[in-house]
């Protein structure tokens, strides 16, 4: 039931801000192409027997900007997606991903968009603040704004900065702040470790925590700061410790998102023996693509921490067991 409220006013909210609901398929001659992230895939065949493969989205990003780069200005998905090797309370293999856009807009407009919708799930279950495990959130606070920089150093007792370039100094940095990391952990492996195990569990008390400015390293499909290129203009918005929504100014430089794509295929093949192909259709809309900031949100997520439930699968009909 309370999965149905936050539906519609999450619905409702945007066909108020003039927003285009759209349904983008799901099968995907590419699932997208980030390096940790895996996969269903499937084949189709055609009446005379001829092959191909294709694969369910992990998200709809690459249809979504296909829209935009089509005319659509501002859209929104309420999208099934799907994940290979994801369990536990707060994953599943599908699951509902609320994707939008807006063509004109920075970074921080989608920002505040996120928090909005947080407020709105909240009014439309009638609790008084989001709850997880013991914590609480209330998103009607003003949010707490924290560069990457800024949390590394206040969590992890960490200058980010000073090493950007020095894998083994992030080495050194992160054994000492008591977080474990193999001898061949790449400078991301070593990123992403600290901020699992030292940083995302301290944000979104009391308030939402809004963690911005990435490493350009990190940026996935976000474009470089151009105050700082060192850095990329990608958030998270956390509540009770979970990741809600990660969202990017949008990268459309086709270049530059190639290599990005070849760089993490290859690290893929490198550790998990696989790559996906690089969808050519979305290199050539990002060329036509205008300027615009996007967010993709877990719903599910932001369900269960405003009906308060201990796990996603307590806020899906009819969850997938794993």
């Amino acid at each position: 039931m309370q999965r149905g409220q936050v539906r519609r006013a999450l619905s409702d909210w945007f066909a108020r801000e003039g927003f285009l609901e759209v349904e983008c398929a799901a099968l995907q001659v590419s699932p997208g192409n980030e390096t940790h992230l895996h996969a269903f895939e499937t084949e189709f065949r055609t009446d005379d027997g001829q092959v191909s493969p294709l694969y369910l989205h992990t998200s709809p990003e690459f249809s979504c900007k296909k829209l935009l780069a089509a005319g659509e200005e501002k859209i929104v998905d309420f999208s099934r997606v799907f994940r290979n090797r994801e369990s536990g309370p707060l994953h599943s293999p599908e699951f509902t991903m609320v994707e939008w856009y807006r063509t004109g807009a920075d970074l921080a407009m989608v920002m505040q968009d996120a928090v909005d919708l947080c407020r709105e799930a909240l009014k439309a279950t009638g609790e008084t603040a989001l709850h997880w495990k013991g914590r609480t959130c209330d998103p009607g606070m003003t949010p707490e704004y924290l560069t990457l920089t800024e949390a590394f150093q206040r969590h992890a007792k960490t200058d980010l900065n000073g090493l950007l370039d020095d894998r083994d100094g992030f080495m050194r940095a992160a054994r000492d702040a008591g977080v474990g990391v193999p001898d061949d952990a790449s400078w991301s492996d070593i990123f992403s470790a600290v901020l699992v195990t030292l940083i995302e569990p301290a944000l979104g008390d009391e308030r939402l925590t809004v963690l911005h400015r990435y490493p350009v390293c990190e940026a996935a499909l976000a474009r470089a700061c151009p105050d700082d290129l060192r850095f990329a203009e990608r958030f998270e918005l956390y509540a009770c410790g979970v990741e809600l929504a990660n969202g990017f100014h949008e990268l459309t430089d086709a270049t530059e998102q190639r290599a990005r794509f070849e760089a993490d295929m290859d690290l893929k093949q490198e550790i998990y023996g696989e790559r996906y192909p690089i969808d050519e259709d979305f290199l050539e809309a990002l060329g036509h693509m205008p300027d615009a900031s996007g967010v993709a949100l877990g719903f599910d997520r932001l369900v269960m921490l405003a009906a308060g439930a201990r796990s996603i699968h307590d806020v899906q009909w009819t969850p997938v067991e794993t």
